[in-house]
């Protein structure tokens, strides 16, 4: 998976830039990043603190281990009832 450009620490400082006052377009501009882009972060990490981004980040990776062991889980099964069915 893509490593982002910028921490959840800089992201959630670029939008506290645009919050103070800064217009969206020259937050933008001195950060090197689209409107869309800004917009998109800012629908993920709006109203967020560090310290929630940082959880936020370690509750999706878990969940992704944890949708990955029930992929395997379910692939598991599926080949154990194939093996029972051919046996009978």
């Amino acid at each position: 998976m893509r490593k982002g450009r910028f921490s959840e620490e800089q992201i959630i400082s670029i939008l506290r830039e645009q919050e103070a006052g800064m217009a969206t377009a020259e937050v933008c501009r001195r950060h090197g990043i689209s409107s869309a882009t800004f917009y998109a972060r800012k629908s993920k990490y709006g109203g967020l603190e560090v310290s929630e981004a940082k959880r936020l980040r370690t509750l999706e990776d878990e969940n992704r281990k944890l949708k990955k062991l029930l992929a395997e889980q379910m692939l598991d099964n599926a080949t154990l009832k194939e093996l029972l069915k051919k046996n009978f």
